[in-house]
């Protein structure tokens, strides 16, 4: 049997029900009673809990005797981001000015409908949406740097000044010639418990949330208001190292994240997030153990909503945060990645 962890089985057959793309590829579900195993987005018919199994990898349903589904494909490996629309996404970021139609994208072998819908579904806007936010991104980078609204404008594929004051003032909230604000840039990193939605300033990481996380809209609008910042789209040099440590974590090959963080709070945030960082890996602390830690016993409720404020997860390990008689209590990715991500660093810890 496999050594990877799953989610509980009440989570799994959820995810199951609402054709969760986020569980996609994470586990497999047999259905006992036609001998066909599925992945999580398949739109066949949902089969009854009682009849489905669970298996953590493609090769271990068809170890158990089920054939892959016909419709969902599950031996194939599940479509995170589809490598047309990797290889798109590589040639709009090495140049946003770039205009791309409906006839461009097909002549890359790209349906154009299929291109809308996979960016709704993962990034919260349309293809041509995300091109403009990245235009307007790195417009922005030009003008905070001194250069003129007009340069930045026709430099960036805009052929009128109108046109991109009205495009600007829609993602940042203000003229070309007043604005002066932060921009986090933002982008997806793919892990073996979803995806992830990450932002960087240039002091560093400001956010690290899973994308089904059911407060990130909230989460979101926070971070724009303290940073008093617009979010776009686009690259940064910390999400390279980001991605690159996130990997080696999950391999159960590093302990310790050195990418810089943005963590921008109150004082009380900030204490209680440093005290997060010397939690070791592979151990875990009580919120009344992290408030005492901190110099204030009497507040643990205090303690517990910090951490539910963490912007950045895994990196600053709320998950290492448990109740006062060991229970696992309130994770923002879920209960089960949390006891994923604890099962994990102990295993890692025993096996050296």
């Amino acid at each position: 049997m496999s050594e990877r962890l799953l989610p509980d089985g009440d989570t799994m057959y959820r995810a199951l029900a609402e054709k969760d793309p986020a569980f996609d590829g994470l586990f497999f579900s047999g259905v006992t009673t036609t001998g066909i195993f599925c992945r999580t987005t398949c739109t066949a018919k949902k089969p009854r809990r009682e009849n489905v199994v669970f298996f953590p990898t493609a090769n271990e349903a068809l170890l158990a005797g089920y054939r892959p589904c016909r419709v969902c494909r599950p031996v194939e490996p599940p479509a995170s981001t589809p490598e047309p629309v990797r290889r798109l996404l590589s040639e709009v970021e090495a140049d946003p000015a770039l205009r791309l139609r409906d006839e461009d994208l097909r002549g890359r072998g790209i349906d154009p409908a299929g291109l809308r819908r996979w960016f709704k579904k993962n990034l919260g806007m349309t293809f041509q949406g995300y091109v403009r936010a990245l235009r307007i991104g790195a417009a922005f980078g030009r003008i905070r740097h001194g250069d003129t609204a007009t340069n930045a404008a026709f430099d960036h594929g805009w052929d009128s000044l109108s046109g991109f004051g009205d495009a600007f003032r829609k993602v940042m909230g203000a003229a070309p010639t007043r604005a002066s604000g932060l921009v986090v840039t933002m982008t997806r990193i793919e892990t073996p418990i979803g995806p992830i939605l990450a932002g960087a300033t240039d002091r560093g990481i400001c956010l690290l949330e899973f994308v089904d996380r059911r407060m990130i809209e909230t989460q979101l609008a926070r971070l724009k208001r303290l940073l008093r910042a617009a979010l776009v789209p686009g690259t940064s040099r910390h999400f390279d190292m980001m991605s690159d440590e996130l990997q080696r974590y999950f391999a159960g090959e590093l302990r310790r994240f050195e990418t810089p963080l943005d963590t921008r709070g109150t004082a009380f945030q900030q204490k209680v997030w440093s005290a997060l960082l010397t939690i070791p890996y592979g151990e875990t602390r009580s919120y009344g153990e992290q408030a005492r830690i901190i110099g204030d016993p009497s507040a643990v409720r205090a303690v517990a909503r910090a951490n539910g404020d963490n912007r950045i997860a895994i990196v600053i390990p709320c998950h290492r945060v448990v109740g006062a008689d060991g229970s696992l209590t309130g994770y923002g990715g879920g209960l089960w990645r949390k006891r994923w991500l604890l099962d994990l660093e102990r295993k890692s810890t025993a096996a050296r």
